[in-house]
């Protein structure tokens, strides 16, 4: 019982010391938050200045919470600073105001929760086979690769906007209901608006990481994604959808990807009313560059 006391109480500790510090608003914490469909994670939840249980709230779900908030408590000492950029832009009153719920990726995991499902399941063994090696040269997996984003998916909208729902003042509805993302993060919240469009009404997909693996030579990822996309996509008229990509580091694979996205897009029926997909010139795949230009993200999605 000793034994279980400590370790219990290592766990506390970590928690506690893992907790971010934010600049604007304030952050409260659901710890090890439960699932039945994926495993356990802390949920970081910002609220902005102002904060009042007798207002209502829009609601943005983001992935990769442990880097949303604070450099100081992240692996490579760079966050996006969420609450800086999401703040000013309340205060100012360039967007309507919105709680920001960021959901801790699960380390080892996070590719498989992030990688949309469906459109892996239409590659050919071959081409598995092939998505598997790959991850494995680059330590994402050990086994045979197998996605388990549909029950991430569950988890967000059957369990976590539930508790969301019930437990602060927010609006529920698909249009103040929003995702999103980088890297593999935007994908999965691209995934989530074409899975969910009733449950969400936008989605933000910053670096998305359209190869899915590490290399773009005989990969079969992006030509999957793009056929998903065109019998998938949510209606544009009651939906919006952000991207945006640069050219350095694992951005300067995104382009040519990029590209044949937005032509769906624009045979889709969206226009820049409901759609931006956005170039930076010069900008690299971290933290340090989505914070830069987040507020355009958030200010498209909550524009009043």
């Amino acid at each position: 019982m000793k034994m279980f006391a400590v370790f219990f109480l290592l766990i506390a500790t970590l928690l506690q010391a893992q907790n971010p510090r934010v600049t604007s608003g304030s952050l409260e914490r659901l710890p090890l938050f439960k699932s039945n469909y994926v495993d356990a994670r802390n949920i970081d939840i910002w609220f902005p200045e102002g904060y009042s249980s007798k207002e209502k709230y829009a609601v943005l779900y983001m992935h990769d919470g442990q880097m949303l908030f604070d450099a100081e408590t992240t692996w490579n000492k760079q966050a996006w600073e969420v609450d800086e950029v999401a703040g000013s832009l309340q205060s100012t009153h360039k967007t309507n105001k919105f709680i920001v719920v960021g959901i801790w990726n699960n380390s080892q995991k996070r590719h498989p929760e992030y990688f949309p499902q469906k459109p892996y399941q239409t590659l050919t063994e071959e081409q598995k086979a092939f998505v598997t090696s790959e991850l494995q040269k680059k330590g994402r997996v050990t086994d045979s690769f197998q996605p388990i984003s549909d029950d991430y998916l569950k988890f967000i909208v059957t369990e976590l906007k539930p508790y969301i729902d019930s437990h602060y003042p927010v609006k529920t509805d698909q249009a103040n209901t929003f995702i999103a993302g980088s890297s593999m993060g935007g994908l999965i919240s691209l995934y989530a608006i074409c899975e969910y469009p009733k449950v969400f009404g936008g989605a933000a997909c910053l670096s998305t990481h359209w190869p899915g693996i590490f290399t773009v030579e005989n990969n079969p990822i992006p030509g999957a994604f793009v056929d998903y996309l065109k019998k998938n996509l949510p209606n544009p008229t009651n939906h919006k959808i952000y991207f945006d990509h640069g050219d350095q580091t694992l951005d300067a694979l995104y382009k040519p990807f990029q590209e044949q996205v937005d032509l769906v897009m624009k045979e889709k029926g969206f226009t820049a009313k409901n759609w931006l997909s956005k170039f930076y010139a010069g900008k690299d795949h971290s933290e340090k560059s989505w914070h830069e230009r987040l507020d355009i993200p958030l200010t498209f999605l909550f524009s009043k």
